[in-house]
């Protein structure tokens, strides 16, 4: 049995936890083809990223002719397939903000796409994330290809959900997989009512092998962020905050690891509080290198406005890093006041009280706090257990009579931490 993953950029440095769900599932020695609809356009720093983009199949970049071939090919040798795809399409489009030229393009793709997978003996395509891979992938199906199933993490693709037809990807899917109890709710409030049972919860998982947990090294006064520096993550409002616990802490440092858009924004409010000694901005880090900064650090700094669960917190958790973050969307169903300190997305103050309470914190608080966050990154954040029930789903929707899985995940859990099989 060949799986093929699909994205729409891959890889990219804030995607490191689906190459790992493809080397787990790999390990278990399933066969895993790696196609995206499009090349990243930045700089792979980690030598894993790098190879990784050697083995992927892009169905868009560089692939103009492809797809025009692969269109006249479908149309010639597979009328009823597209006849059939037709009204499914239109649906899409009527519900789109995305004109005709975008669906076209889709359609496109889902036609190189079905063609591939013929050639590979692809038996089912599993799209992350529920925008423009999870339309190609059940357009693709409906031409007459292999079954397909998607990952949704949020929240860039729920912000118009109501634009994205997942009443039809979850329809025409297999399965469908959330990575937690606050975006399984919103999926399945997308759904139609007969099958919200296709959704299953799966959180991503690491491989903890990798996250040896370290104390807390003395007086260190380090504050780490990692992700895109972007609206979203809320790094703009860092400066301000460190400004104010300056005089408390004059030795602490805020470590932003990443780039991306809101830089130049960053930048500025650090020279408007004069904190260019206090908060760093490196770039972005290979995996090995941001291990290394986040066992320097006292703890893990999120301010998110946005995010679905942050695999940059279960990294943190997992090295016994207490967390600073939002009461947002899939995160507190990992952090709590046990594991670390949990505030409103833009809130000043309430995000200095809880900077102030992780830098004064006594040594034995911090360490009885990475130990809880590290257990729970255990018991919900294993990859090996996210392979073995996405192998067994994988399974299911490739073998005959069997559509979807009407079984919840075992590796559900509510806000108790606790799976459901437990």
């Amino acid at each position: 049995m060949k799986i093929s993953y699909l994205l729409n950029t891959y890889p990219i440095p804030s995607t490191t936890f689906i190459r790992g769900e493809i080397e787990a599932l790999e390990e278990l020695g399933l066969k895993i083809g790696r196609l995206s609809v499009r090349r990243f356009g930045g700089t792979l720093v980690d030598r894993s990223d790098q190879a990784e983009m050697v083995s992927t199949r892009y169905l868009l970049t560089g692939n103009a002719a492809g797809l025009i071939v692969a269109f006249g090919r479908e149309i010639l040798t597979n009328p009823r397939g597209l006849i059939h795809a037709l009204p499914v399409f239109q649906q899409m489009r009527r519900k789109a903000y995305a004109g005709l030229v975008h669906h076209i393009a889709y359609l496109m793709q889902a036609c190189y796409l079905r063609q591939e997978a013929r050639r590979q003996g692809i038996a089912h395509v599993h799209a992350h994330f529920g925008t423009n891979p999870a339309a190609v992938a059940m357009l693709s199906k409906l031409l007459g290809g292999p079954s397909y199933s998607f990952t949704a993490h949020g929240p860039d693709e729920f912000t118009d959900a109501a634009h994205m037809s997942f009443d039809l990807k979850i329809k025409h899917a297999a399965f469908v997989v959330a990575i937690s109890d606050y975006c399984s709710g919103l999926l399945a409030s997308l759904a139609n009512h007969g099958d919200a049972h296709k959704i299953v919860i799966s959180r991503c998982g690491l491989k903890l092998e990798d996250f040896e947990p370290t104390p807390i090294p003395g007086e260190n006064r380090t504050l780490v962020c990692i992700g895109r520096l972007c609206p979203q993550k809320g790094q703009v409002h860092v400066p301000a905050a460190v400004a104010a616990l300056r005089a408390e802490f004059p030795d602490m440092k805020v470590v932003l690891v990443g780039d991306g858009e809101s830089r130049a924004e960053i930048e500025a409010e650090i020279e408007r509080h004069d904190v260019g000694a206090q908060v760093i901005l490196p770039g972005w880090a290979s995996n090995d290198e941001v291990r290394k900064i986040l066992k320097e650090s006292r703890a893990m700094l999120l301010p998110s406005y946005a995010e679905g669960l942050p695999v940059a917190i279960m990294e943190s958790l997992a090295l016994s890093r207490p967390v600073i973050s939002t009461t947002i969307a899939g995160i507190p169903e990992l952090v709590d006041e046990e594991c670390g300190w949990l505030v409103e997305p833009g809130n000043h103050q309430q995000l200095v009280d809880a900077m102030r309470s992780a830098l004064a914190a006594p040594a034995d608080v911090l360490a009885r706090m990475g130990k809880v966050g590290r257990e729970r990154v255990e018991r919900l954040h294993d990859r090996r257990r996210l392979a073995l029930e996405l192998q067994r789903l994988f399974t299911e929707a490739t073998s005959t009579g069997h559509n979807s899985s009407s079984a919840q995940s075992p590796l559900q859990g509510g806000a108790n931490f606790q799976p459901a099989a437990e």
